[in-house]
């Protein structure tokens, strides 16, 4: 089982397909955006991920092959298409995986192993994959192997990670198991594919709920004028029971969808998880809030303006996704106080920052022309910052530094007020 097929070079499609062609697969990707497969068949990945675009340079052509069809002879066929939720009832859209499915049963036959990687609800590949191949074959070798990996160390954990996989029988479990032994050292064969998919929501959905803890911890600090990191380092030292969370923004492409396609499957049910509810509600709540907080600490100026560092959902490790980024509910309540908003990132590009309604700045230009400064991300280049440099003869009078990368002291020695996430000391800084 060697010639594989890819459907959707989305992130996971693409990362995917990058760690099999590493390990000596031949690799057929495919995609419906003719300019995804222009991209990616001159070597240069649309969207980045450390390792990825040298993979694509080195093995374009030789081992990984871009088509809009999926080529009828593949030994399996990965399904890895977007399944995202509805703005308006948080409900998984699965008209991706269908068609998918379709396609496969079109171009491909009963001996192709088809593999579910894309996050569905639980049911979804039975209910969804399964019948299209049975009516077109008769039967199906299936299985479901979820993507569970991090942006920034994708290729890294695609080896490391064990592989969980279910199967609907137990041949399709056992051509499963062989796929993904030649990619990683470790497999997990689980019952069913019923389990497998609920793996997947399991793990996002508990460090959704970890990260809401650090974010409630967060809130309680900023009223009770304490400092949300003294707490938890002295609440996690040496103390032998699970560590609490940094207070953050939670986002990308599975933790901002994820708790939701879970809780459309429980709710089949007839429970919807109450923990995971309140959870994925703080952590959505927390943007806003830190947004409408950095508005009242400018004051009632009737200009302002706020220079913002990072429009990726997170900074570390460093990505380009956009995906559940926070800036995208913060810029509803800078718009509506009047705000304008400059906009750096050192991987978002300047259209991105456009898109979102910011007006995209170098650094030096953006200290320049700010009245504050939010810090979303922890990327590596704002931990490397030099206030000394950027803040002397600038009209910035508050940095609200979310993660906490910066020198506060350095910071108030230019007159200029230092806050963070759950922490706004109540003393001005010293002029």
């Amino acid at each position: 089982m060697r010639r594989i097929g890819i459907m959707g070079m989305g992130y996971v499609g693409l990362t995917l397909a990058a760690a099999l062609a590493r390990k000596g697969y031949e690799v057929h990707g495919v995609d419906t955006q003719a300019a995804v497969l222009d991209s990616l068949s001159r070597g240069r990945p649309h969207i980045f991920e450390p390792g990825v675009e040298e993979v694509f340079g080195e093995w374009v052509g030789k081992r990984i092959f871009l088509w809009p069809e999926l080529p009828e002879d593949v030994d399996a066929a990965i399904i890895c298409v977007s399944t995202p939720v509805d703005e308006a009832g948080r409900e998984p859209y699965l008209g991706n995986l269908a068609a998918a499915a379709e396609h496969i049963a079109k171009r491909c036959s009963p001996r192709t192993l088809v593999v579910v990687r894309s996050t569905v609800p639980v049911g979804a590949t039975r209910s969804v994959v399964l019948p299209r191949l049975v009516d077109a074959w008769g039967s199906a070798r299936l299985v479901m192997a979820p993507e569970r990996t991090i942006q920034g160390q994708a290729l890294r954990e695609l080896v490391e990670l064990p592989q969980v996989v279910g199967g609907l029988d137990e041949e399709s479990l056992r051509l499963g198991l062989e796929l993904f032994g030649g990619l990683a050292a470790q497999l997990v064969p689980v019952s069913t594919l019923e389990t497998a998919e609920l793996v997947k929501l399991t793990n996002n959905c508990h460090t959704d709920v970890i990260y809401s803890f650090g974010n409630e911890v967060a809130r309680l600090t900023e009223r009770l004028g304490l400092d949300p990191l003294e707490v938890i380092r002295a609440t996690n030292l040496d103390y032998p029971r699970p560590n609490i969370a940094k207070p953050g923004y939670v986002g990308g492409g599975c933790l901002s969808k994820d708790p939701y396609i879970l809780m459309s499957s429980a709710d089949r049910t007839g429970y919807v998880p109450p923990l995971v509810r309140a959870a994925r509600q703080v952590n959505e709540d927390t943007p806003v809030h830190v947004a409408g907080r950095v508005v009242e600490l400018m004051g009632a100026a009737r200009e302002r303006t706020l220079l913002v560092l990072g429009w990726a959902y997170k900074g570390w490790p460093p990505t380009d996704d956009m995906r559940g980024t926070p800036i995208a509910s913060m810029m509803p309540v800078f718009a509506e106080a009047g705000v304008r908003v400059l906009g750096h990132d050192p991987l978002v590009s300047a259209e991105v920052i456009r898109r979102y309604g910011g007006e995209p700045v170098d650094l030096a230009a953006g200290f320049a022309a700010a009245d504050a400064v939010l810090v979303i991300t922890d990327h590596p280049e704002y931990r490397r910052l030099d206030v000394d440099a950027l803040l002397p003869g600038s009209g910035v009078r508050l940095v609200y530094d979310s993660w906490r990368v910066l020198d506060a002291e350095r910071v108030t020695r230019h007159g200029v007020r230092y806050a963070g996430l759950g922490y706004e000391p109540v003393e001005e800084a010293a002029g």
